[in-house]
């Protein structure tokens, strides 16, 4: 009985190699089905790339002029409000409520 099957045997070893294989290539991780979702993915980290190279070269654009040899007055004066709270008695200051714009 077992001689019988056995002509079919890699026939069937072959088709499940096909099934297991286009299953795969439609439904993995690369698969065809999710190409639509990796191109939205891509275009969310390139937008998001963008913001951050932009964000960065505004950071080194501040950090240059905050250096001993190129120090800029009025950034110096800013970060001083900023990190310690300090403001010249000339200013006049305008209290916000938080979350009241």
């Amino acid at each position: 009985m077992f001689s019988r099957f056995q002509t079919y045997i890699p026939t069937a070893a072959l088709a499940f190699l096909i099934f297991y294989f286009g299953f795969h290539a439609l439904t993995g991780d690369r698969g065809l089905l999710l190409s639509r979702q990796r191109r939205e993915t891509y275009a969310e980290k390139q937008d998001e790339l963008r913001r951050l190279r932009a964000e960065r070269a505004d950071l080194e654009a501040r950090a240059r002029f905050l250096r001993d040899d190129n120090l800029s007055a009025d950034l110096l004066e800013e970060r001083a409000h900023v990190l310690l709270g300090f403001v010249d008695p000339r200013d006049y200051v305008i209290r916000l409520t938080p979350g009241r714009g």
